[in-house]
Order: structure tokens, then C-alpha cells, then sequence
């Protein structure tokens, strides 16, 4: 740097612009470094999301999506991982959530108890219309929860961050 004919106080001002310059810097890398309160969060477990969709009447669909649900539980379970996972059904595939007609209600409710994230929706859109085009209540397993709208319900998982699957 050059201070010829700066002068004696234009020559403070350069240095005490430098010497603020390094303190930034120093400051800057100071705050750059992972905390403490960072390396505790690095070590808690990552959390996973899956929305899996059932729309149609089909046994071998449910089971399928039933087991992908237990698979994905317990890969991430393996791996100290946290993961939530929801089974959304809707149309048709509300049937495998209904008391009445469930092809696959003996695997619900121990799928529900050993894995407690893991929540089964009804489509209560779909509920009323199979009701009135029954003429009688439509009755859901204990174990689910019904929601207003099951595609509203994927949407809002989707926006979420939950990856989707349709088996």
C-alpha cells in the first residue's frame, strides 16, 4: 500500500481500516466453526417422512403397501433412524380400512401397536358416499383416522416434505 502524501492521519485511517478488516475476518471464522449446540444436533436421528396411497379394493395392493410400510420402518430403525409414515386411503381403497370388508384388518391393528408411527387415514369424503350408497354407517378399524379428504391429506403430507409411493 502506498501512503505517500497521505499524511500522518490519513495513514492511521488505513491502518485502523486493516486492523478492522483482520478483526472481522477473525470474527467471521469464529462464528463459521460448529458450536457445541451444532455437533448435538448433527448427532440426533435423521427423520423421514412417506405417505403411501391406497385408492383401489384390492388385497394384493394393500399387503404390498403394508409391507413396504414395515420394510421402510425397519430399514431406518436399523439405522437409529426415525421415520413416519402414513397409509392415506381413499375410493375403493377405503375398503381396507373398513370393520366390515378389511381384506387385511388382521395385520392392521399389530402393524398399528408395534409401530407407533405409522397411521392408517380413512377418506371421510369417500366414508359418506359409501354410507349413503349403502344405506347404512360405514364403520372404520379402531385404528384409523379420518381425515376430511384423503387426496387433500396426500397433498398437505406432499407439501410436508413426505415422499409419496402409490404400490
Amino acid at each position: 500500500m502506498n501512503l505517500r502524501g497521505v499524511g500522518i492521519a490519513g495513514g492511521a485511517v488505513v491502518v485502523v481500516a486493516a486492523a478492522l478488516l483482520v478483526q472481522d475476518a477473525s470474527a467471521q471464522t469464529k462464528y463459521d466453526k460448529p458450536s457445541a449446540q451444532t455437533k448435538v444436533k448433527d448427532r440426533t436421528p435423521a427423520t423421514h417422512r412417506l405417505a403411501i396411497q391406497i385408492d383401489d379394493n384390492d388385497k394384493g395392493m394393500m399387503d404390498l403397501a403394508l409391507n413396504n410400510a414395515r420394510n421402510v420402518i425397519e430399514y431406518y430403525k436399523s439405522k437409529g433412524e426415525i421415520v413416519f409414515v402414513e397409509i392415506v386411503t381413499f375410493g375403493p381403497g377405503l375398503h381396507m380400512l373398513r370393520s366390515d370388508t378389511s381384506p387385511v384388518k388382521d395385520r392392521i391393528a399389530p402393524m398399528a401397536l408395534e409401530y407407533p408411527n405409522l397411521t392408517f387415514i380413512g377418506c371421510g369424503n369417500t366414508q359418506a358416499n359409501q354410507s349413503k350408497a349403502e344405506g347404512k354407517p360405514v364403520k372404520l378399524l379402531s385404528e384409523a383416522k379420518v381425515v376430511p379428504s384423503g387426496v387433500v391429506r396426500l397433498m398437505e403430507l406432499q407439501k410436508q416434505g413426505y415422499a409419496y409411493i402409490r404400490p
